[in-house]
């Protein structure tokens, strides 16, 4: 799991450290304050973990040259140069590392014209081999056939995530016997609230079957294709608590109903009190307040709350990190859900004087 992440000069960051909890981590902010940007960059260091182990020699260029293309995928730069993500401005080299639960690290600059990264420090970075997943805001059932093979030869308009979970979601089941109890529990809520189960084939075919019949995936809600992706990911052991590396998740609430987002909810913080790190970014207050409500200190739930905002004075993205809901500060989603109690309130009033 990853402990730190540090960022400078990368795109609109130009200083940003942020400590995550090892269970849960949500973020949030306004528009445009980096939220994604920071997603990606934290899974793209953990690049790593595949790489070493289909080939534990790798060298430095080798791991200079796959980081590198990681992230140009991962950010789709203009004209598909590192540099551009550059900080504008910026006159010191661009720097990103991660620090690992277990003391591994790996840390590497670029300036505006650089062509690939540099790797400044890769202690122990081959031990790290806890394979991370991103699961972006679009769900991706809807389109997976044949998505794979046109991404590997057109210059599609998606980053890199959607073709790493297609790629995920293809794999094969694990072995029953190998597959964690409560991602066995977390499989029985998703096929309950949904009615049906997602059944998948192989080359991007997916259907939704009920004890009755079986439909296109394309026929069921958007929602409920996302919660698919998650039941999914747990079934081929993609996700597997205390076994695989961060789930990073933009956007869960994405089209999913709020009444939905509880049991959402619930099934992360299980997973995550099993050794499952988790690491979202949402606009969303209901998801944001289930967080906080059904956090329970007796199961040493452990919520850290990261809100990105622009400094007033010098217009830097700058976090502040809390594990106490009560003290996100600034919190723009409750702010926005205040203001709407009340000017509810208002126009309450308002009717009662007339």
């Amino acid at each position: 799991m990853i402990e730190r992440l540090e960022l400078r000069n990368i795109t609109s960051f130009r200083k940003l450290e942020i400590d995550f909890s090892p269970r849960i981590n949500v973020i949030i902010g306004e528009n445009g304050t980096g939220k994604t940007h920071l997603l990606k960059a934290a899974y793209g260091l953990c690049a790593g973990a595949p790489l070493f182990k289909n080939k534990p020699d790798i060298s430095e260029d080798e791991l200079e040259t796959a980081l590198t293309a990681k992230l140009l995928r991962l950010f789709m730069p203009l004209d598909d140069k590192l540099g551009k993500m550059h900080r504008q401005g910026a006159t010191d080299q661009a720097y990103l590392s991660v620090k690992f639960a277990k003391g591994q690290k790996i840390a590497a600059t670029f300036f505006n014209n650089s062509k690939a990264l540099s790797v400044q420090d890769r202690t122990n970075y081959e031990q790290y081999q806890d394979e991370a997943v991103f699961i972006p805001t679009k769900e991706v059932l809807s389109f997976m056939k044949g998505f794979n093979s046109l991404y590997e030869k057109y210059g599609l308009s998606f980053d890199q995530t959607y073709q790493d979970i297609c790629l995920l979601l293809d794999l094969p089941e694990i072995r029953p016997e190998t597959l964690h109890e409560k991602s066995k529990w977390a499989m029985a809520e998703i096929e309950s609230f949904c009615g049906g189960r997602f059944v998948y084939y192989g080359g991007g075919k997916v259907t939704f079957k009920t004890e009755t019949a079986e439909y296109s995936a394309n026929t069921m809600a958007e929602g409920f294709r996302k919660a698919g992706i998650l039941s999914r990911l747990l079934e081929t052991g993609a996700i597997q608590p205390g076994v695989s590396g961060p789930l990073f998740w933009d956007e869960p609430e994405s089209n999913l109903n709020p009444k939905l987002l509880k049991v959402l909810v619930q099934i992360l913080l299980e997973l995550s009190r099993n050794g499952q790190q988790i690491i979202l970014a949402t606009h969303d207050y209901v998801l944001l307040k289930w967080f906080d409500l059904l956090a329970d200190e007796g199961k040493e739930d452990h919520v850290r709350f990261h809100s990105l905002y622009r400094d007033s004075d010098t217009s830097e993205i700058k976090v502040s990190s809390t594990d106490d809901y009560h003290d996100i500060s600034p919190n723009p989603i409750d702010e926005a859900f205040g203001f709407l109690i009340n000017q509810e309130i208002e126009n309450d009033m308002g009717g009662l004087d007339k």
